[in-house]
């Protein structure tokens, strides 16, 4: 497939991607719950043009925060579920994985149900999925009932997310427009974690836990009824039939993969990882099986879950190895920096919330002006920048003490990386979608998120091991100042952990440098082109 399409000039002068057809089946302006005379229809072969596309966007938007806030929502509210329900220590980090794993897993093969099925129609089970789990997780009676519901919340999300921005870009065709929109949503994507740790701080400090989970029904139904007249159908045309064999390979494959990085960290800090125990070794091992197995089937069968031409395009290819990298980097801060919050400056949960609202304000500012400039200067310039400024932002961090000062010592950090990370995600789920075609527009949305999920699981699990192998082994040097050792200890972990996450920013950096080609030309195509042969 040609990287970038060869242009033919309409009458009026204006290059159109000459690989680009409207399809039938696969245009809004076709869709059974869409009159045509509803639509304005450009002049020539332009596609049509939704009169409802920013309500819409809304809408999206809604199901993008609910679906990003909800890996975070519960990690301040966690003490208080453990005492509720009686979760042992050992078991805490399933109310977290529960979630990331079967939304990771499964990712991939809800994109396809969405191109299959009807992009509009996945969205809408998806939300109400979603919500009939969270209200489940609220009212669940034990732990294993919790860690279920947290699962099947993971599940919808994984049908819910990549169906959002699918819709997102077959409604905008604009150029101007699509750079805006995609503002929204990479604002949404990188301030929904730290939106989440507020809201959870509030809601767990001023109602219950409970509400953590449960205040997604309301919002979740509000979404699906605003949905039925905003939001229109679009799905693939040609082969449609299901590679059952890639999705049982890929989701076992993650999940499995994710779950050994899970064994592999120490359980405490008097433990040590586990890289080399048996049991982990056979986790890692199922995994490499399964996923080249999945390479394996996706190179064979004729209708491939992730058909190689999505996933070795290189700017895609870079694009998702980019968002893998940076989840990995990025758990260090909302994971540690929530834990040295609470338990080095003994933040309540609302205060530690509000601690993070900067980060939030940070992405909005940022992808404001990231909108604006991806059409000017194109997506590199943009993403290499905002990669460095997060990595020397958790350098920052890296010089903490358990004496330092939120104002001082924090603060300027966050908004660092904050901006930082808005430069990155808006150009990011661009270039991911980069001369895609409507046919493959939802798997290509789905390997976003999936490599963002997958790479916050890896991390969560390889920067827990860095962190707590660091703080053993201080607490193991220094063991003649007892008790008093322990807050600089566990600040040595976290720091540790700041400067591992740096590396792999920078890391990503150097990958967007030397893999993305694609300049302002593209970001300025003026429909997503259907690839030929």
């Amino acid at each position: 497939m040609a990287m970038f399409p060869s242009l033919e000039m309409r009458a009026s002068g204006t290059p159109v991607p000459s690989a680009y057809h409207p399809r039938p089946k696969d245009t809004m302006a076709s869709s059974p719950d869409v009159p045509l005379d509803t639509l304005t229809v450009d002049e020539g072969s332009r596609p049509a043009v939704d009169p409802t596309r920013w309500r819409a966007l809304g809408v999206i938007a809604i199901a993008q925060l609910m679906v990003v806030l909800d890996a975070s929502i519960v990690n301040l509210a966690l003490p208080s579920a453990k005492a509720s329900l009686g979760i042992t220590d050992a078991n805490q980090q399933w109310v977290i994985t529960a979630y990331t794993l079967t939304f990771g897993g499964l990712l991939l093969l809800g994109g396809r149900v969405a191109d299959y099925v009807g992009r509009k129609r996945a969205f809408m089970i998806g939300l109400i999925g979603f919500a009939a789990a969270s209200a489940l997780g609220g009212l669940a009676p034990s732990q294993g009932f919790l860690f279920a519901a947290r699962g099947l919340q993971g599940a919808f999300a994984a049908l819910l997310a990549p169906a959002a921005l699918s819709l997102l870009t077959v409604t905008f065709h604009d150029p101007k427009e699509r750079a805006k929109a995609f503002g929204v949503y990479g604002a949404i994507s990188g301030g929904g974690a730290a939106i989440g740790l507020l809201l959870g701080g509030v809601l767990t400090e001023y109602l219950s836990w409970r509400w953590c989970l449960l205040v997604n029904a309301p919002i979740a139904i509000a979404a699906f009824l605003m949905a039925i007249p905003w939001v229109h159908e679009s799905k693939a045309e040609g082969d449609t039939r299901y590679d059952v064999a890639g999705a049982v390979t890929a989701t076992l494959g993650l999940v499995t993969l994710v779950y050994g990085f899970t064994k592999a960290a120490p359980k405490g800090l008097q433990d040590s990882a586990h890289w080399a125990d048996g049991g982990t070794l056979v986790w890692f091992a199922a995994a490499a099986i399964l996923l080249i197995s999945f390479f394996v089937i996706e190179n064979r069968v004729s209708n491939p879950l992730l058909p190689m031409r999505v996933l070795l395009d290189r700017n895609r290819g870079a694009s998702y190895l980019v968002s893998l990298i940076t989840g990995i980097g990025l758990f260090a801060m909302f994971l540690f920096l929530g834990l040295y919050l609470q338990v080095i400056l003994h933040y309540s949960p609302v205060k530690a919330g509000f601690a993070f609202l900067p980060f939030s304000l940070g992405i909005i500012l940022g992808a404001g002006v990231a909108a604006n400039l991806l059409p000017r200067v194109g997506p590199k310039p943009l993403i290499v920048p905002g990669l460095i400024a997060g990595s020397v932002g958790l350098l920052l961090l890296a010089r903490l003490t358990p004496d330092s000062e939120y104002l001082s010592h924090v603060l300027v950090p966050m908004v660092i990386i904050s901006v930082g990370m808005a430069f990155v995600f808006i150009p990011v789920s661009s270039t991911a979608l980069h001369a895609i075609g409507h046919h493959d527009a939802g798997v290509a949305s789905a390997m976003i998120n999936t490599s963002q999920q997958v790479g916050g699981a890896l991390g969560t699990a390889l920067l827990n091991t860095v962190a707590v192998t660091t703080s053993a082994a201080y607490l193991t040097a220094n063991t003649a100042l007892g008790q008093a050792a322990t807050p600089v200890a566990l600040t040595q972990g976290y720091t540790r952990a700041f400067a591992v996450g740096a590396a792999f920013l920078f890391t990503a950096a150097i990958v967007a440098l030397f893999m993305l080609k694609v300049g302002k030309e593209a970001v300025l195509e003026d429909d997503v082109p259907v690839p030929v042969g």
